[in-house]
């Protein structure tokens, strides 16, 4: 199986900005394994048995509910604690398991900032792909500089699915759940380390794709 490499990410507080709702608050991080890389074709192709036309490129057209299963089946295959139970739409987050998940919402901000301060952790053309470079599709991974925590292409490039509903007041089965990072198409306003954007869990883009993540041992 293509190997899943992860980064070990320590612990933090990080403050979280819902810019919409005009909302901060504050989190607390336990440390975490995050993937280096998002979740290629090459990895889907082997989880679930279909064919990677474009091996190293992020996968993409992936719903929010298929990102969770495709934890389930990274953990099944590794013969891990499934993260998640899943009854149709409904998704429980067993919090204790040892198995693949999505980050929150903190988690992947914490991890993409790498101790960072700004919107972005280096020169745009240099860490990532957006509208600015002019290409019409994901771009392989790790073809651009990673960020002082060794994670390749959490800006631009495509978006990744977080837990975490976009309105934590909306219904949890139907809700929009948040992806971050910005993609291949979007100007530097919004491939920011900040700006939180989501859909319903169902949808799927061609230019949302997820990192797996892990708590840590």
């Amino acid at each position: 199986m293509t190997d899943i490499e992860l980064a070990s990410i320590p612990g933090g507080t990080l403050q979280l900005v819902d810019a919409r709702r005009k909302i901060r608050r504050t989190e607390q991080l336990e440390p975490f394994e995050i993937g280096v890389y998002p979740v290629t074709e090459a990895l889907v192709a082997e989880l679930i048995g279909v064919t990677a036309e474009h091996p190293r490129r992020p996968a993409v057209e992936l719903s929010w509910l298929r990102a969770v299963r495709l934890c389930n089946a990274a953990s099944e295959w590794e013969g891990l604690d499934l993260a998640y139970g899943v009854d149709g739409e409904d998704v429980v987050w067993h919090r204790d398991s040892e198995g693949y998940r999505l980050p929150s919402e903190a988690e992947w901000e914490f991890a993409c900032r790498a101790g960072s301060t700004g919107p972005v952790y280096g020169p745009l053309g240099e860490v990532a792909w957006s509208a600015a470079d002019g290409v019409g599709s994901p771009q392989d991974v790790g073809a651009r500089h990673p960020n002082l925590f060794g994670l390749f292409d959490t800006l631009g490039n495509v978006s990744e699915w977080c837990f975490d509903l976009l309105d934590p007041d909306d219904d949890p089965a139907r809700g929009s759940r948040v992806f971050r990072g910005g993609g291949f198409a979007d100007d530097a306003w919004n491939v920011r380390a900040d700006v939180r954007r989501g859909a319903p869990p169902r949808s799927t883009h061609d230019d949302v794709g997820l990192r797996l993540a892990r708590s840590a041992e």
